[in-house]
Order: structure tokens, then C-alpha cells, then sequence
């Protein structure tokens, strides 16, 4: 393996044919290179029928708002969900930040909630804690649950719904990992009140930025447009009645995402196939005295993963983030696992429900390269530095 060849985490890779560029050329030749277009409409349809596929399931239609950013539908979700001052919200702690700021942008507070171990997604049991004693000590009921289903792993789903049915607080399901992946048949991205994706760069399939916000009826789609385009009311003059954000996708970046879902079952088969293979060499590869090497799989045939991210566990706790950076120097470009939200310093005053669990996963785990340019030699390559990284 010539190390100046870099294995990245998850790169974008482009259709072999080119599609996204003939949309993006589409947006020129009619001058659509702003926010709105055929592309986003598109796009936005083109998503929808993608979530009215379920795997031998009963159908239920959604409506999909193109968006900036996953950031901004997580915001969009939460002020349609009438979430403000002084409100809280339940999220879960073992993710990246974008699943907490816009709480904290509304004016409201995160009450962080740990993860349990098949999943490593929000633990049901600490959700039900938590509201039971924030209604204690405030009086009132959580605005609502943000759960994520994390590195593309379904979170339990049917545990946390009826928990969010018995208290009646909507949820927002931060799928951005999670474009196909399933739980009982059903995607990822219909299973709270409000859903969002994200088309990062990195992610399953890419807008080069952007995200999306999947509603459940027209009616919640067309306030998330009009909170999304400024809010702007129906005059030919500029009026505004309420605060609004510049958050609709462009043009431009729809026509990457239209290219994108031709592509889109052969990214998400190419990452299982990635899996498959880290956990065949991995379990076939002398680790001297760290042996226990366990990657994260689905905990059983009801969860189907998209694997978006390999991880991995070590049984005994190493400095994860010495261990990346000796892998970088071997041009493989890995990642320690989320540092838990209430261990960071800018939540330090935030309320949380914490049973060890993610700490433990952000003390013993690292991410591995999973992406569409991951070749079966890079799988090989990297099982070996691994194994070599091990004993530095």
C-alpha cells in the first residue's frame, strides 16, 4: 500500500455517470442558481418516495423540505414543535453538537440523555427517568425528544414511541446518519413527529451541503418552507409577521443531491459490504493482548443498519486520540467516537441523565474509514495498522 494514498473517513464519490453534473447544468442553462428551483422540487419529491418504500410494512406518505443544513431542519423542527424560552428538551447525549445547539438557539435548555449498549442510541429507561423528574422539579412536561439514530444505527425505537405516547412529547428524529437504514422494515426518518437528514460532504450522499426536514402532513412542510424562505407573508411588498431564516437549499445543491440518489442503494451496499469485511478481518487478526476487539453491529434481525460508519470497540481503554493520529500517519484517517455532550464544556450546566455508557464507548471506540472510495485492500490495509497501532 503506497501511503500517499489517503483513506479518508467517508469521501463523497459522484454517480459513474456523471447525472449530478447534468442537473447542475440544467440549473445554469435556465439561470435557477439560487435557493428554489425544478431541482429542489425534485429532489423533494424524489426523497418522499424514497421514505414511501418501506420493506413490507404499511405505507404512510411523508413531505420533505429541502434545507442548508441538518443543523437547520434540527432548528426548523423545533420551532415547529413551538419550542422557546424557557422550555426543555431531551437529547441525546452521545452525538455530535448539531443535535443540541438549536435547542439553545430557540432560548430553551438540553437535558442530556445517556445510551444504552446494543444500540449505543438514547437508553429508554433514562428518557422515562428524566421526564418523570423534570415534571417534578419544573412543574412541567419536556417540549419534546430529540433522539438520533447514531453512525446509521436505528435507535429502539419501539420502546422510546410508546414512552413518548404515554407522556404525549413529540419527537424529532435526527436521522442524519441513517439514510437507509431500517427498524422492522420501516426507514429511518419516519419514525418521530418530525425527522431531518443530513447531505454533508461525508454522509451516505451528499449536496455538497445541505439537509432536509421530513414532515408528517403538507400543512407542517409548508410552515417549515415559510420559516425557512425568511418568513415572508403572501405580498408582493416584503412583510414579515414572525422571525423567519434563510435556511432553503439552493438550486445547485439539489441538482448534486438528484445525481446523488441514482446512486444511493449502491453507497448504502457498498458501506455493508465494508462492515462485513472489517468484521471478518478483524476477527481473523492477532491483537497480542487486546484480542477483544468487538465492531458494532446490529443487535438483532430487527435493526438493519446502514453501517454509515464502521466503529469499533477496545476491550481495555486506550488514548483514543493518540491511537487516530498514529493511523494518520499510515494515511488512514480515522476518529475517536463522540465525546458525550454532557461532558463538554459548554453544557457544563446542563441537566443530565447519565449511566456510563457513552463515556465508556468515547473512552474505548474510534471510527473507521467506510466510505464509497473504501476499497477490500484499504479494509486489509487498515485491519494491519490497526494491529501495528496497537503496540506503538
Amino acid at each position: 500500500m503506497n501511503i500517499d494514498h489517503r483513506i479518508y473517513l467517508c469521501l463523497a464519490k459522484m454517480s459513474p455517470t456523471g447525472t449530478e453534473q447534468r442537473y447542475i447544468q440544467e440549473a445554469f442553462s435556465s439561470n435557477w442558481v439560487a435557493p428554489l428551483g425544478p431541482n429542489v422540487d425534485a429532489f423533494e419529491e424524489e426523497l418522499a418516495r424514497h421514505f414511501d418504500r418501506p420493506q413490507g410494512v404499511e405505507k404512510s406518505p411523508v413531505y420533505v423540505a429541502a434545507v442548508s443544513s441538518c443543523t437547520a431542519a434540527i432548528h426548523l423542527a423545533l420551532l415547529l414543535l413551538g419550542v422557546g424560552k424557557d422550555d426543555e428538551v431531551l437529547c441525546q447525549s452521545f452525538s455530535f453538537c448539531a443535535s443540541s445547539n438549536p435547542v439553545v438557539y430557540c432560548g430553551a435548555t438540553p437535558i442530556f440523555i445517556d445510551s444504552e449498549k446494543e444500540t449505543w442510541n438514547m437508553s429508554p429507561e433514562l428518557l422515562e427517568d428524566a421526564i418523570n423528574d423534570r415534571m417534578a422539579k419544573t412543574g412541567k412536561k419536556p417540549k419534546a425528544i430529540i433522539v438520533v439514530d447514531l453512525y446509521g444505527m436505528p435507535a429502539k425505537w419501539d420502546e422510546i414511541t410508546a414512552i413518548s405516547r404515554k407522556y404525549a412529547i413529540p419527537i424529532i428524529e435526527d436521522a442524519a446518519n441513517a439514510l437507509g437504514s431500517y427498524y422492522k422494515g420501516k426507514p429511518c426518518g419516519t419514525f418521530g413527529d418530525i425527522a431531518t437528514l443530513s447531505f454533508n460532504g461525508n454522509k451516505m450522499i451528499t449536496t455538497s451541503g445541505g439537509g432536509a426536514i421530513i414532515c408528517k402532513d403538507e400543512a407542517t412542510k409548508k410552515r417549515a418552507i415559510f420559516l425557512a424562505t425568511q418568513a415572508k407573508e403572501p405580498f408582493l411588498h416584503y412583510e414579515h409577521e414572525t422571525i423567519g431564516f434563510n435556511y432553503r437549499m439552493s438550486n445547485i445543491s439539489a441538482g448534486i443531491g438528484r445525481g446523488q440518489m441514482t446512486v444511493l442503494k449502491d453507497h448504502i451496499n457498498h458501506h455493508k459490504h465494508v462492515h462485513n469485511l472489517y468484521r471478518e478481518f478483524l476477527s481473523t487478526t492477532d491483537f497480542t493482548d487486546l484480542t477483544d476487539i468487538s465492531v458494532q453491529d446490529n443487535p438483532n434481525g430487527d435493526f438493519d443498519s446502514n453501517f454509515w460508519l464502521t466503529t469499533i470497540l477496545f476491550k481495555k481503554e486506550l488514548d483514543t486520540e493518540a491511537f487516530c493520529l498514529e493511523l494518520d500517519k499510515a494515511g488512514i484517517e480515522a476518529r475517536p467516537l463522540w465525546k458525550p455532550m454532557h461532558l463538554q464544556p459548554v453544557y457544563k450546566n446542563a441537566p443530565a441523565f447519565t449511566n456510563g455508557v457513552s463515556e465508556s464507548m468515547f473512552k474505548h471506540g474510534i471510527c473507521l474509514p467506510s466510505g464509497p472510495w473504501v476499497t477490500d485492500d484499504d479494509v486489509k490495509y487498515i485491519v494491519e495498522k490497526i494491529k501495528e497501532a496497537i503496540v506503538f
